[in-house]
C-alpha cells in the first residue's frame, strides 16, 4: 500500500473514514442486529457444550441394554443394586474422660443368680454387735468354716452402744483370721453410738416393754451398717446375728441355689435339762399373716410396734418356728409375711431399691419384720425354709419369745 508522499495525519484517516451518519445507520439495521443476536447465540450454545462433556463422563447407564421385561432375574437384581442410594454413618469417636475426681459404676454387670461361684458373685456378710465379746469366738469359728470361697466374701460389723470390751476382741478375732491363707477379701468395722441404752439381761432385753424402742434401735443400726459397708461389685447380702452356735458351712450355697429376693431359715436352739436334749424353737419373727393380725392393725395406731409371741396382742399368726424339722426336706419353702433377723439372704438389688430396716412403724412393724413388709410392698418374694435349721444360743429365756 502507498502512502501519501506527505505521511499520514489525523485529519487524513479522519477524512477516509465513513460518516458517522451511515456507521448509525449500519449499526440500527435489522438484518445487523439479527445477525448480531444469532452469531451470540451460537457462541454461548457451544461454551455450554463443550464445558459439561467433561461431567457427563461421570453419568453410566446401570444395566444391560435391553427393557426390564426381557432381563433375567441375575440381571434384574444387578440393576436394581444400584437404585439404592449408599448411607455413610459417622459414629462419634469415643469421650476420654481423664479427670480424676469423676468415677464411673455400671451396676448393669452385677447379677444375683444361682451360679454365684461360677460367676464370681460377691458376698456381704453384716453383723451388727453391742456387748458381743462372750459370743465373737464362736462366730469366727463358724465363719472360718464356710465352703463359698472366701476371696469373693467382704465382711462388715457395726459396734455401737457396747459397754464390754467388743471392739477390741472383734479386731483381735478379725486380725487373726485375716492371716490364715483362706482369708476372706476385706473386712470392715464401724463405730457409731446411738444412745440406746438396755440391759442385756434376758428379762430387761426380751421384755415386752422394750421390744418397740429396741426393735427401732436395732433397725437404725442395721441401716447405718448396710450403708456404709454395701459397694457396687456385691451381689449378695448375707445377714448373720453373732450368737449362733451351729450351722451349714454350705449355708451361702444352699440359700443361693433357691434363687430368692430374701431367705431364711428356722431358728431353733438346744436345751439340756435331766440329761435330755431339748430342742427348743427361738425366732418368732418369721411369721405368715393372719385374718385375725390383719384386723388387729387396723385398729392399731400407726405408731405402735408389735411384736410376736407375747400375749398383749393376739395376731392369731402361722409361726415357722412351730413348722418343720430338721430331719425332712431342707429345700422346702413357705411364703412369708414377717421374718426375723438371725440369718437372712437377701439379693443386693433388693438392698439397692431402697428396701431397709424401718427404724419407725412400718405397717405396725419395725426392723425386720417391718423389712419383709416393706420387701413384699415392693413385690419381692420373701421366703422361708421350715427345715433347715440355724442354731442359735440358748438365751434360757422362761416367758416371751421361747
Amino acid at each position: 500500500m502507498l502512502l501519501p508522499k506527505g505521511g499520514v495525519s489525523w485529519k487524513a484517516a479522519r477524512a477516509s473514514l465513513p460518516p458517522t451518519r451511515a456507521i448509525w445507520v449500519l449499526l440500527t439495521r435489522t438484518r445487523f442486529l439479527l445477525l448480531l443476536a444469532v452469531t451470540g447465540t451460537i457462541i454461548l450454545l457451544w461454551r455450554g457444550i463443550s464445558s459439561s462433556a467433561p461431567q457427563m463422563k461421570s453419568f453410566y447407564c446401570w444395566g444391560p441394554n435391553k427393557p426390564p421385561s426381557e432381563m433375567s432375574q441375575n440381571e434384574q437384581a444387578a440393576w436394581n443394586a444400584h437404585h439404592h442410594t449408599p448411607v455413610i454413618f459417622n459414629h462419634h469417636a469415643p469421650l476420654i474422660v481423664n479427670e480424676s475426681t469423676i468415677d464411673h459404676v455400671d451396676l448393669n454387670p452385677i447379677k444375683s443368680t444361682t451360679k454365684a461361684v461360677q460367676n464370681e458373685e460377691r458376698v456381704l456378710i453384716l453383723t451388727p454387735l453391742k456387748d458381743a465379746a462372750p459370743y465373737l469366738s464362736k462366730y469366727f469359728e463358724l465363719l472360718a468354716e464356710l465352703t463359698y470361697p472366701h476371696n469373693l466374701i467382704d465382711l462388715g460389723f457395726l459396734v455401737g452402744d457396747s459397754t464390754d470390751d467388743t471392739l477390741a476382741v472383734l479386731s483381735a478375732e478379725l486380725n487373726r483370721l485375716q492371716k490364715r491363707p483362706d482369708k476372706f477379701r476385706s473386712a470392715m468395722i464401724v463405730e457409731k453410738d446411738f444412745g440406746f441404752k438396755l440391759s442385756q439381761s434376758v428379762e430387761e432385753r426380751h421384755s415386752f416393754e422394750a421390744q418397740g424402742p429396741r426393735r427401732k434401735a436395732m433397725g437404725k443400726a442395721r441401716n447405718y451398717l448396710l450403708t456404709t459397708a454395701l459397694k457396687p461389685e456385691h451381689s449378695w447380702v448375707y445377714w448373720r446375728d453373732v450368737d449362733i452356735v451351729d450351722s451349714p458351712e454350705k449355708i451361702l450355697e444352699d440359700f443361693i441355689a433357691h434363687d430368692r429376693d430374701v431367705l431364711v431359715p428356722n431358728i431353733w436352739f438346744h436345751r439340756y435339762e435331766n440329761g435330755k436334749d431339748i430342742e427348743g424353737r427361738f425366732d418368732y419373727n418369721s411369721w405368715v399373716e393372719s385374718d385375725k393380725g390383719r384386723a388387729l392393725t387396723k385398729k392399731l395406731d400407726k405408731d405402735v410396734v408389735l411384736a410376736e409371741g407375747y400375749k398383749q396382742y393376739d395376731t392369731g399368726r402361722t409361726y415357722m418356728a412351730r413348722m418343720g424339722d430338721w430331719r425332712n426336706n431342707k429345700d422346702e419353702e413357705i411364703e412369708l409375711d414377717g421374718i426375723g433377723g438371725v440369718n437372712i439372704l437377701v439379693k443386693a438389688d433388693v438392698h439397692r431399691s431402697g428396701i431397709n430396716f424401718p427404724c419407725y412403724a412400718f405397717e405396725n412393724q419395725a426392723e425386720t419384720e417391718g423389712f419383709a413388709k416393706m420387701a413384699k410392698r415392693a413385690g419381692y418374694g420373701v421366703y422361708g425354709l421350715p427345715n433347715y435349721v440355724v442354731w442359735h444360743i440358748d438365751t434360757e429365756e422362761k416367758g416371751g419369745n421361747v
